[in-house]
């Protein structure tokens, strides 16, 4: 990663845990001079997530917090994801069998994948290298997008920019849930 100093940058913020956490690691860490925040609308059970980034967003200070309106995406997933839709029932992740695990009924289909491709587009657009997102090591059960090899190929995807080549970070990628409470 070059160094951060003096620079701009986007982080996903849906208003949890870890994208909280990872808001102040690249705010105060990383001595970014302009953070931008990104959260999305996307049909989630639990709007308290936008409120939670909302306040969030405020309390750290970012310049500029865009919240983004992708409601189509839960009804894509209607039916499927128990984020998106209320007749989904909500897993116990404990009494998830090891084939469940692979895909819980939690997985949105392809939504990381979208977040950060908006993201991208939102950073190349204010002239910014760097997103970050929150992908842990605790989600690579079943989200094939938290993985160190998803990083890479989307990476490898963006780098073929000629102009604004936009960086995907996930600095917690190989961190549980424990350290990154610890940080």
């Amino acid at each position: 990663m070059k160094t951060m100093e003096n620079r701009k940058a986007v982080v996903l913020l849906s208003g949890g845990m870890d994208s909280t956490t990872l808001l102040y690691y690249v705010l105060k860490r990383l001595n970014i001079t302009e953070l931008h925040a990104l959260s999305f609308r996307y049909g989630q059970r639990h709007a308290r997530e936008i409120e939670m980034a909302e306040w969030q967003a405020n309390k750290a200070g970012v310049y500029i917090h865009n919240i983004m309106d992708v409601t189509c995406l839960g009804g894509l997933s209607a039916g499927v994801s128990a984020l998106t839709d209320i007749d989904v029932e909500m897993p116990d992740l404990a009494s998830l069998s090891d084939e469940e695990r692979q895909q819980p009924v939690t997985y949105v289909p392809n939504r990381n994948m979208i977040f950060l491709s908006l993201a991208a587009a939102y950073a190349e657009s204010k002239g910014i290298e760097d997103v970050f997102y929150g992908a842990q090591a605790q989600d690579r059960y079943g989200y094939w997008d938290c993985t160190v090899d998803f990083i890479e190929a989307i990476n490898n995807v963006l780098s073929l920019n000629r102009k604004v080549a936009v960086t995907i970070h996930a600095p917690f990628v190989e961190k549980t849930k424990k350290q990154i409470i610890e940080i």
